[in-house]
């Protein structure tokens, strides 16, 4: 068939693009703002882009409309609408759907889908999960919301035949000494996605991962996020509830003991088999440091992670993935295995440069929690390398917050506690409806806030020194800051 995307440069819009035209499809769509790298991507899979949203695209004739939840009704000032194409399509009767209702049609059936959902350590996850099942011969597809380094792609349809000649077989189920436990090898092509809480389209208001209805649904951590469409931490509470009633009696549900929130969505109901992760007394226990630990199944070490990843973040990410492997015949002792070779996503702790000793490193940090963690770990990460004697290493946190969340300062009394490991902080405070330096004040001198670009770059190159790690972090593309600031240094 021929869609069309309305909002194709986004990064799960772009996902369902790239599996379109991989299946077959003819794809063409629009955007606004169409820029590389996105951009770039799409037209070198052959996918026509088109900048904005006008209504004369109605010519193009597809046999579906596959509608992004950027588009809205929305009116602009003098009341014409912001989204022409939209109503064209309305007033039409042309065929529309959502883009996580496409793919659940049109890629998901038939394949064993494990869903990764969670406020935090989604893409991440769902990386460690996809590469698992790569690295276990099983070449799962994929749709992560960012790009693994092992793959070099954000999605792909996967070969449905490898799982008939992939060599996990009944080893799992012997090696847990668990016979009850629903472990077998896949009866289905895999199929690895980012499970996202946020909603499907203006016209359909459920979380998209309502729609992927998995086998496996690995559920990370669970915090109050989104304050554009939830009210509380029981909305989103309810939306994952609801995920829950998709899971078949012979799934299984991958938890993470060390969080209230999400006992209290199995405790709304749950009808397939769990596995937990994290606490003392989980399925899934790691013991020792997050980059060298043994994993514990049942109190029994099954399998040994060494990897170059750092932060109990990433070590209980680490832990879900394997439960969830597991799951589908992976032993915990290939996973761990295929952990040590596992070289993360982009713009996750990804070091941009480095120049007179200054080090620039990219992350994808927004909710204070995430910022936090980020935080949290780049400082043990960096006391552990510094020698006995030797001066300590600053973090200046370089950062913005952009989600529509913290845009409407929802959170922003937790910024000086998501702060406080670092030693420096500038905010772009661009676009705020709230006083970011009356936010950040109880950090005194510590922080400070720029409207522009230019004059974050100012203040911060300022105070830059030899040894200085510069920790940026936004959702977004932040003005090419990384870039700037290694211009700025080099200069």
């Amino acid at each position: 068939m021929h869609i069309h995307i309305l909002g194709i440069c986004g990064t799960f819009m772009g996902g369902v693009a790239a599996l379109a035209r991989e299946a077959g499809h003819k794809v063409t769509g629009c955007d606004a703002g169409v820029y590389p790298p996105m951009s770039d991507q799409l037209r070198a899979l052959g996918i026509e882009l088109i900048e904005g949203f006008s209504a004369d695209q109605m010519s193009l004739k597809p046999d579906m409309f596959v509608v992004g939840n950027v588009v809205s009704r929305a009116r602009l000032p003098d009341g014409t609408p912001k989204f022409p194409l939209m109503e064209a399509i309305l007033d039409a009767g042309a065929p529309y759907t959502s883009g996580p209702q496409w793919l659940a049609e049109h890629v998901l059936q038939g394949r064993h889908v494990l869903a990764v959902a969670g406020t935090h350590g989604k893409t991440t996850t769902t990386s460690m999960l996809a590469w698992i099942l790569e690295h276990a011969g099983l070449q799962p597809g994929f749709l992560v919301g960012g790009v693994p380094l092992n793959f070099g792609v954000s999605a792909r349809l996967g070969d449905g035949e490898a799982v008939r000649s992939a060599q996990v077989k009944e080893e799992p189920a012997q090696r847990a000494g668990d016979t009850e436990q629903n472990v077998q090898p896949p009866q289905h092509p895999l199929f690895v996605i980012e499970a996202d809480e946020y909603d499907t389209a203006f016209f359909d208001k459920r979380s998209k991962f309502v729609h992927y209805r998995p086998r496996t649904a690995v559920l990370n951590n669970l915090e109050f996020d989104h304050a554009d469409i939830f009210d509380n931490v029981a909305a989103i509470e309810r939306q994952f509830h609801h995920l829950m009633r998709t899971v078949p009696g012979t799934g299984r549900v991958v938890t993470n003991g060390l969080e209230e929130s999400l006992a209290r969505v199995l405790h709304q109901g749950c009808w397939s088999e769990v596995r937990s992760f994290g606490c003392a007394v989980s399925d899934f226990v790691a013991e020792g440091d997050a980059s060298d630990f043994a994993v514990l199944q049942g109190g029994r070490e099954v399998a040994r992670v060494t990897w170059g990843l750092s932060g109990v973040h990433n070590q209980l990410n680490a832990l879900a993935a394997i439960a969830a492997a597991e799951h589908v015949g992976v032993p915990p002792a290939v996973a761990a295995e295929a952990l040590g070779q596992f070289q993360n996503v982009k713009r996750r702790m990804e070091v941009r440069g480095s120049v007179r000793g200054v080090t620039v490193v990219d992350d994808f940090a927004h909710h204070p929690t995430a910022i936090r963690t980020t935080v949290d770990g780049l400082r043990r990460q960096l006391d552990q390398s510094t020698p006995d004697g030797a001066p300590r290493q600053r973090i200046l946190a370089v950062f913005e917050p952009r989600s529509n969340t913290m845009k409407l300062g929802a959170m922003k009394a937790q910024l000086p506690w998501s702060l406080e490991n670092a030693d420096l902080a500038f905010c772009h405070a661009a676009g705020l409806g709230w006083d970011a330096a009356e936010a950040l004040a109880p950090m005194g001198s510590r922080a400070q806030v720029a409207h522009t670009i230019d004059e974050l770059l100012t203040q911060v190159i300022a105070h830059a020194q030899a040894g200085d790690t510069l920790l940026c972090m936004s959702n977004g593309g932040f003005g090419n800051v990384h870039q700037r600031l290694l211009d700025a240094l080099a200069a």
